[in-house]
């Protein structure tokens, strides 16, 4: 049987990751640039192949054929090499080098600094007309992480729009060869001048942390890992926390029970978010594994060694195996579970920062714009093109009057 094509529009996320788990524990799919993967959107299966003995994230070692940079779409999550793309030991190396950066104390120290960079923001907007609206993504939820994360890993001002850019294009599946091609060099490129930048002037920021530990333990961490390292840690740092602000700001303006609930109770913050992360995943499915031996799945399906794998991480927690009445936005929902960010070794490193900056963003905007409402239909919100990630191109809101 022919692979299903895969949507790389973003308009049909849920739609084909409902059909594709219908249809099987894995379905052939077919990405951009020919490839065929086996698609993985089953709960069950997701997290037995997520610690599966037999399933490597190392192309050079598990994928046959492998060329790097063959495949432009794919640089950023398969031709980098770093924690993203490592087994075993390799993969604990890179880890440990970049976690202490973000450990549970150093991650609650950053809280003052993210509280003032969304009240900087919202005084942004509260200067605007309460009744003209405004895309709030580029006003405020695009802003906080990426903001957050440029400061960490010290990026220039001056450098940070072309950064940015670059990080967005990776994750449009829709682009043709060269304008993939085109984000790669750009992608390449920003992270080597901020290498040069740090080099000449070091501050007290990740960049510069990473950097002398390169050059004090070049057999522990190569310039190709430390670029690599840059473009997951300033990729992943960003796009994610913008669709967590996204989606539940929507979430809660289409659901007003649930939003009087968590204003009555400002604990329930936490279930906003958990509950937004698995209704609305940041990431739906991510590129790449790869199948070391034969991976018997049943039901006549065999995953034979050297095959590619695309786990649906966002169709996870929207698997009605896994939570009864997934399309349902309930924050008092029992027993709960989704994979938003990530399961097993592979768990993202950065949850914990993307939860603590949704937790700060969310309570002080409904609290200053008590009035806050949608200025479109959410059906007319037109999605990011992507099969990766999950967010929609814009926002636009009315904000209201305006709390003092």
């Amino acid at each position: 049987m022919a692979p299903t094509p895969l949507d790389t529009t973003g308009t049909r996320l849920y739609e084909q990751a409902d059909h594709l788990r219908a249809a099987g524990p894995a379905v052939r799919v077919l990405l951009p640039g020919d490839l065929v993967a086996w698609s993985v959107t089953r709960g069950d299966v997701v997290k037995r192949l997520l610690t599966h003995p037999d399933v490597s994230k190392d192309a050079r070692k598990s994928w046959p054929g492998y060329r790097p940079f063959a495949v432009a779409w794919l640089t950023a999550w398969v031709d980098v090499v770093s924690m993203f793309t490592a087994d075993g030991d390799d993969h604990k190396r890179l880890k440990d080098l970049v976690g202490r950066a973000f450990t549970g104390r150093r991650i609650e120290a950053m809280r003052p600094a993210i509280e003032a960079i969304v009240a900087s923001l919202l005084d942004e907007l509260a200067a605007e007309p309460a009744d003209r609206p405004l895309d709030l993504r580029s006003r405020f939820s695009y802003r906080i992480p990426s903001r957050v994360i440029c400061d960490l890993f010290g990026v220039p001002d001056v450098q940070r729009p072309a950064m940015l850019a670059a990080i967005d294009g990776v994750l449009d599946t829709t682009l043709g060869p060269d304008q993939a091609a085109a984000v790669q060099r750009d992608m390449y490129a920003g992270i080597h001048r901020l290498v040069a930048a740090k080099s000449e002037r070091p501050g007290d920021d990740l960049t510069s942390l990473l950097l002398s530990t390169q050059r004090r333990e070049d057999d522990r961490l190569s310039m190709d890992e430390l670029v690599s390292t840059l473009i997951l840690m300033i990729g992943a740092g960003s796009e994610t926390t913008v669709s967590l602000i996204d989606h539940s700001v929507v979430a809660l303006l289409t659901h007003p029970d649930q939003l009087a609930a968590v204003r009555a109770a400002p604990s329930r913050w936490a279930d906003v978010i958990e509950e937004s992360l698995r209704l609305h995943p940041p990431i739906m499915h991510l590129p790449l594994r790869y199948a070391t031996a034969a991976i018997d799945l049943g039901e006549d399906v065999t995953i034979d060694k050297g095959d590619l794998i695309l786990i649906g991480f966002g169709a996870h927690g929207r698997d009605p195996a896994v939570n009864p009445d997934p399309g349902r936005y309930d924050i008092d929902r029992r027993d709960r579970q989704h994979l938003a960010f990530g399961h097993g070794m592979h768990f993202c490193l950065g949850a914990p920062l993307a939860r603590l900056e949704a937790g700060i963003a969310l309570p002080a905007l409904f609290a200053r714009f008590p009035r806050l409402a949608l200025a479109r239909p959410v059906a007319s919100l037109a999605p990011q093109p992507s099969f990766i990630s999950n967010d929609v191109r814009e926002l636009p809101v009315v904000l209201g009057a305006a709390v003092a």
